[in-house]
């Protein structure tokens, strides 16, 4: 059996580019998901840097398997200007060009104030736009499980799917975003199995105040265990990318002031391997709260 397709989000590890690629050095592995070098988001980058970037990546043995997106996303709500996703995806294309990835991380947009049908109908008209002019670019977008109007529901997801009725679209399947939005993970995942196409592998607990606090994999209440079980039952043979959330939040800032974040990053990525190699029949339970990095 082929062994599964490692990644990360590598800015949770360090800003630049040469940090990026030295946790996947350390790691052993040949895949990353990118999202922002130096602070700055991909599609905002200079086009000159991303070649460079590309030439880096081909230079060290490593492939992009994902570009994450800020459409849709939690600062993006429906109510927003739709012309910068449709920008951001014009820049995107290119750059998927430039680095060889086909698959762009989207979302479906928070909400603002909408009834829920309006909220809804926005949010799948938004998407089919996107998807067809992805499709035309030869590009898969991937929606992730989090904020936006198909973001905690299955049924919504499902509606998405069957409404944009397109290849081009799919699911991202981030295992930890159960926590902090208030649901089970294994639950969400059971329904879209056959159509998830990428997977995040993050771990989390409910602290006392209600927050969320992050932890290595498989030492939260996320159901890493159980949703990477459930995943390779199926028969998933996509890229597992993890996005530990330990150190570094881009959109937040740093987390876990005076921790090293390249460290924290490589013991999640190891965590994740040990996971996956791990016997179906020998993986212990799931941790319950109080789970941290120790």
């Amino acid at each position: 059996m082929a062994r599964p397709v490692l990644a990360g989000l590598t800015d949770e590890a360090a800003a630049s580019l040469d940090g990026q690629l030295a946790v996947v050095r350390t790691l052993g592995w040949t895949a990353v998901e990118i999202r922002s070098v130096d602070g700055v988001p991909l599609a905002e980058l200079p086009r000159d840097e991303v070649g460079t970037m590309a030439r880096r990546l081909a230079e060290s043995g490593t492939r992009a398997v994902c570009l994450a997106s800020r459409i849709g996303n939690w600062a993006r709500p429906i109510t927003s200007d739709f012309a910068q996703d449709l920008d951001e995806l014009r820049v995107l294309e290119e750059y998927a060009d430039l680095l060889d990835c086909r698959r762009v991380r989207v979302m479906s947009y928070p909400n603002d104030g909408l009834s829920d049908a309006e909220w809804g109908r926005r949010a799948v008209e938004r998407l089919r736009r996107l998807t067809d002019r992805a499709e035309s670019a030869g590009l898969t977008l991937l929606h992730e499980n989090c904020a936006g109007w198909a973001g905690d529901d299955a049924a919504r997801a499902l509606r998405l799917l069957e409404e944009v009725d397109s290849p081009a679209l799919r699911l991202l399947f981030d295992i930890g975003n159960g926590v902090p939005y208030g649901y089970r993970a294994a639950g969400l995942l059971r329904p879209l199995l056959s159509y998830v196409d990428h997977v995040h592998v993050k771990d989390a607990v409910r602290d006392a105040a209600g927050g969320t606090a992050y932890t290595l994999p498989g030492d939260g209440e996320a159901e890493v265990r159980t949703c990477l079980r459930m995943l390779a039952e199926a028969g998933y043979d996509g890229a597992y990318s993890i996005e530990p959330h330990l150190a570094v939040r881009p959109h937040e800032g740093l987390a876990r002031p005076g921790e090293d974040a390249a460290d924290l990053f490589v013991r999640a990525g190891r965590r994740l391997a040990e996971l996956l190699d791990a016997p179906a029949d020998d993986a212990p339970a799931e941790h319950g709260p109080g789970g941290g990095i120790p």
